[in-house]
């Protein structure tokens, strides 16, 4: 005699009932232990990054203490006394702490008028691309100016001419190094450009502002302050026999 459709209906959900529980046991027998493995290995590695996480920020508060100590040393004009925790935190794995440290340690022997080793500290800077650019476009900068009077002209408009764009953060210092290089040059019209540039921009600082005023007008450059304006050549440029004249 057939089934009823009700009871057909009840017999096949307890087959494929009992299907999945042949299913899951043998599931569990054949992989049960690597999924628990699996569960013990996450939650290792979780603790292992929470602990991480703790230990990172216990380091870079002692370091960051060791940078003011370091600070506080120097500010009472104990340059011994700071030397050595700079010299640790000069090799820390933390960017910003590096840096600072570095960038300190150059500031130190510029005091001293080393300017030979200010400007290999600050070439350490500028050439660690683990650290963020602004960090080594500063240290380029710096180590340029320290470096200035025994550089090629060409070099330091090499270095320097990418970074003394109008309203970049380095216009003031590195547009005036290169100003200065092009008339190294003999390039006036070039330099006197360059000086109209940094005299416009209102985010230069307003000493190198002056200077930049001064001397493009030397130049015969008319350095509008309105914004947008752009340099006009008054006088033809001079020749290199007036430029060396002067």
């Amino acid at each position: 005699m057939a089934l009823p459709p009700k009871t057909d209906q009840a017999f096949l959900r307890e087959v494929d009932e009992e299907l999945r529980r042949d299913q899951l046991a043998g599931f569990w027998t054949n992989w049960g232990k690597w999924v628990v493995v699996g569960v013990v290995a996450a939650l290792a590695a979780l603790a292992g990054f929470l602990y991480w996480q703790h230990h990172n920020g216990e380091a870079a508060g002692v370091e960051g203490e060791q940078l003011q100590a370091a600070y506080d040393s120097l500010g009472a004009n104990n340059a011994a006394a700071a030397s050595k925790p700079l010299a640790e935190l000069a090799n820390s794995n933390r960017d910003g702490y590096r840096a600072l440290a570095l960038f300190t340690q150059a500031d130190v022997l510029l005091q001293k008028d080393d300017l030979k080793g200010a400007a290999a500290k600050l070439g350490s800077i500028a050439a660690d691309t683990s650290l963020a650019k602004p960090f080594r476009d500063l240290a380029l900068v710096r180590q340029t100016s320290a470096e200035f009077d025994t550089l090629k002209p060409q070099v330091v408009v090499e270095r320097l001419r990418p970074l003394a764009v109008p309203g970049g953060p380095w216009l003031g210092s590195a547009g005036e190094m290169v100003a200065i290089s092009y008339l190294r040059m003999n390039q006036r019209q070039q330099a006197g450009t360059m000086f109209g540039q940094v005299a416009r921009d209102t985010g230069v600082p307003e000493t190198i502002r002056q200077r930049a005023v001064q001397m493009s007008g030397v130049l015969g450059v008319d350095a509008v302050a309105s914004t947008g304006a752009t340099a006009r050549v008054i006088t033809p440029a001079a020749s290199n026999e007036d430029t060396k004249a002067q």
